[in-house]
């Protein structure tokens, strides 16, 4: 426990740390994300821009990329993150590499959610001639509002996983600070307070993205 108390300062900073990370991940995976999914969304078959070469193309990419055990995505794309960011090491490496790997998991979360809006409404929207992008702007994005918070409330859990692995490329955060402190100085006490910490994060994540979802339905 007296270790504990010590390694309080660096327990903060690891938080921070995690934030930081898991927090800018998600904003350019996020982003990343919300255009490939509307782009695999709009081309499907019958849908308001279909493109069955485009939607193929998309679709493998995606596939490709996504099954990936982030480990190992994180290992291949060093070569990118140095080429992107100009290193392949540190938290900017870790944020980008995370960026990359979210963008395609959040795609089909995108994707699926735009899927759920009835073709009805699309349909009778455009016959009282509203245009294709007026439609998915307006009417398609914020009637699937809900479940995409939903989503992305979930990316956020899965991104904090993720980040826990950041120390295998010199990063910091929750996860590097419970191996290095915990695990490795034989310091059960830190590593679960380690893990409390992440706990607390994601409950609190989770209560505030389901009331932006009961918020986003009620409209």
């Amino acid at each position: 426990m007296d270790d504990l108390i010590r390694l309080l300062p660096q327990l903060w900073e690891a938080t921070y740390e995690t934030l930081f990370i898991v927090g800018l991940s998600l904003l350019f995976g996020g982003i990343g994300g919300l255009l490939l999914g509307m782009a695999l969304y709009v081309t499907r078959a019958g849908n308001l821009y279909a493109n069955r070469p485009v939607s193929a193309v998309l679709n493998v990419l995606v596939n490709v990329f996504r099954p990936i055990p982030f480990i190992i995505f994180l290992a291949a794309a060093q070569p990118l993150a140095r080429l992107v960011v100009g290193t392949g090491i540190g938290n900017t490496a870790i944020i980008f590499t995370l960026s990359l790997a979210a963008a395609f998991g959040i795609s089909r979360i995108v994707e699926q959610n735009l899927l759920t809006v009835q073709p009805g409404v699309i349909e009778a929207a455009r016959s009282m001639g509203a245009g294709r992008m007026r439609i998915l702007a307006t009417l398609v994005v914020p009637e699937a509002l809900g479940p995409l918070i939903l989503g992305y409330t979930f990316v956020f859990v899965a991104l904090v996983d993720m980040s826990a692995v950041a120390g295998y490329v010199g990063g910091g955060g929750l996860g590097t600070f419970a191996i290095q402190y915990g695990y490795r100085q034989f310091e059960p006490a830190v590593t679960w307070a380690a893990v409390l910490v992440i706990i607390l994060l994601v409950q609190l994540v989770q209560l505030l993205g389901n009331r932006l979802a009961r918020a986003a339905l009620r409209r």
